[in-house]
């Protein structure tokens, strides 16, 4: 399980490397092209807006794998070991219905905005959308192992 979730942490990783790179040689020509010879390329704009949103979306979930994001900490820093983690496993309930309302509602988006299409390159818009279903998704399965795994330690009385 540990070995899967690497794996896919490393290929989500070089995703966000493509991405950036696409997005830096995309921006870095059209300011070249248009300071140096007074003319550009439009739709690189629009794709790097696209790439853009994708990048931060991933790069959430690669956050949250490695529990990159902000927590407050002083009010459970309070608690016995124990209660952390049943404390854990409620807030990871929680969040866990937050991904399901956030992959729903853009979902619907998504669906609603497949045959809406950019003005310069045509691609649909609702691909951004698309991203935060396919970023929810995957938090959402690491919350589910993260549940199991606290679950199974407050079943064997193991609280750290």
């Amino acid at each position: 399980m540990k070995t899967l979730a690497q794996f896919v942490g490393k290929a989500i990783e070089t995703i966000c490397v493509i991405i950036l790179a696409a997005m830096s040689i995309l921006v870095f020509l059209n300011v070249v092209l248009r300071y140096g010879f007074n003319s550009s390329i439009n739709i690189t704009e629009e794709v790097s807006r696209y790439l853009f949103v994708w990048l931060t979306f991933l790069a959430a979930v690669l956050a949250f794998n490695e529990n990159q994001h902000v927590s407050v900490t002083v009010f459970v820093e309070k608690f016995s070991p124990a209660a952390k983690k049943l404390l854990g496993i409620i807030t990871d309930v929680i969040m866990l219905f937050c991904c399901y309302l956030i992959v729903d509602g853009s979902w619907i988006q998504f669906n609603l905005n497949l045959n809406n299409l950019a003005p310069i390159s045509g691609l649909p818009q609702g691909i951004t959308y698309l991203a935060s279903t396919v970023a929810c998704l995957l938090i959402g399965l690491l919350i589910l192992a993260r549940i199991a795994t606290n679950l199974v330690a407050l079943a064997k009385g193991e609280t750290k």
